[in-house]
């Protein structure tokens, strides 16, 4: 049998997310790392191709994504998804409008959705206004990421500005009412000329409501909390068996460390957690900058530790700290510096024995999986909304290595804690 629902995903770690959702709704699912060279796997319900675009010039990441829908529709999938982060992270160029366009051109489809609202992590939306927790996205810590800062929660007025076509409002009254009626508004909005259209959640009901609704629909864009929603659609047309285990992950062993390159405050607390209970060593983006050979110290480092206990290698740091960084450095050079020193330290850390390993932050994540040479996982169990264990697909018969890759906002503050006993 060949998937039925193919996904792309701007970020690695955001591709995981999706994955894990898909995984919990019963769908057996595989990333992928960038778009594949070979044919799909035999075994799998939904592939999620996990791309580096959230933050690449405009152009790149249309392009990187229609290639990534070119390769899902030659493996047979019926239903499409572009998946973006629960804080719509964008600048108001793209690059979520943008992508979301040319998916739409290439599918022939007239009308989507965005719907980035994960209520299990506190992303809900009413009234087209995203909040973060009980704050508006503009007044969150998301008004100060260094790349993609958010400063305006109205994402209907934020889409907008990114596309050309217009952008309507699914409100919550109309969610409230059911899969039916969220329909009929989808049929409403197209009548009215809206080719795109912001859809309320606050809650998990609202999502399985939602997803109900899009059946059917060629592409369905948000973040990964509409997945809880779509695969009873194929379940209901005989597509997908019921009760399948779809979290199973073969045996993996060796040691285990954890690699943080993300400043969300989620990860700023996580990391105090961590170091509470375990060795740490910090990276220091001004040494990198002077040429010391920070990836040597602490491999060096973790190498009479790593057999007694897990242990943190981190580049985390405050507000204020990262912007004195960024300041001397500029924003781009800190952060390829120090995605390059951690993904190096990864790689070597896997050389020494490490075989469970956490990776905190998007592009820090995309960074490692790049080094590691991974090109598939498969999804495992779920350590905390949004973020599955994983393991490598490996076609040499080697032991597979486990993976969890951990956005930066997501995880509760014993994450790091907690993840190994999940994993057993």
């Amino acid at each position: 049998m060949t998937a039925m629902l193919g996904c792309i995903a701007d970020d690695f770690t955001g591709g995981t997310d999706l994955a894990g959702m898909l995984v919990k709704a019963g769908m057996r699912t595989v990333q992928l790392i960038g778009v594949p060279d070979g044919p799909p796997p035999a075994d799998a319900d939904a592939l999620v191709i996990a791309l580096k675009s959230r933050t690449s010039p405009v152009e790149e990441a249309v392009a990187e994504s229609l290639a990534a829908l070119r390769w899902l529709r030659q493996a047979g999938c019926r239903q499409f998804y572009f998946k973006y982060c629960s804080t719509f992270d964008s600048t108001p160029r793209g690059n979520i409008g943008p992508v979301a366009e040319a998916l739409m051109q290439a599918l022939g489809a007239d009308f989507t959705i965005a719907c980035p609202a994960l209520p299990a992590n506190g992303r809900t939306i009413y009234l087209g206004h995203l909040f973060v927790g009980d704050v508006l996205l503009s007044e969150s810590g998301m008004r100060s990421h260094p790349l993609t800062p958010m400063t305006d929660a109205n994402l209907v007025r934020v889409l907008r500005q990114q596309v050309s076509q217009s952008v309507g409002l699914v409100d919550h009254a109309t969610v409230s009412l059911g899969g039916a009626a969220i329909r009929e508004r989808f049929t409403a909005l197209r009548q009215q000329g809206h080719a795109l259209a912001v859809v309320d959640a606050v809650s998990d009901a609202d999502l399985m409501e939602i997803g109900a609704a899009c059946a059917g629909m060629a592409l369905v864009t948000g973040g990964s909390g509409i997945a809880l929603g779509l695969p009873q659609n194929f379940l209901s047309q005989g597509l997908l068996a019921p009760y399948t285990v779809a979290d199973a992950l073969p045996a993996t062993g060796g040691l285990r460390a954890v690699v943080s390159g993300s400043c969300s405050p989620a990860t700023q607390k996580q990391v105090e957690a961590m170091r509470a209970r375990h060795p740490s060593f910090r990276i220091d983006p001004i040494q990198l900058a002077r040429g010391d050979d920070v990836v040597s110290a602490a491999l060096d480092w973790a190498s009479g530790r790593l057999a007694q206990q897990p242990v943190l290698i981190y580049a985390t740091a405050t507000p204020d700290e990262v912007r004195q960084v960024q300041a001397e450095l500029g924003a781009g050079q800190a952060g390829d510096l120090v995605e390059k020193a951690l993904a190096a330290i990864a790689f070597g850390l896997v050389r020494a024995g490490v075989g469970q390993l956490i990776v905190a932050g998007g592009e820090t994540s995309g960074a490692v999986v790049k080094a590691l040479g991974v090109r598939g996982l498969r999804i495992g169990p779920e350590i905390d909304p949004g973020v599955p264990w994983t393991s490598t697909v490996q076609d040499d018969g080697a032991q597979p290595l486990a993976l969890a890759l951990k956005s930066g906002n997501f995880g509760s503050e014993n994450f790091f804690l907690k993840a190994w006993d999940r994993l057993q």
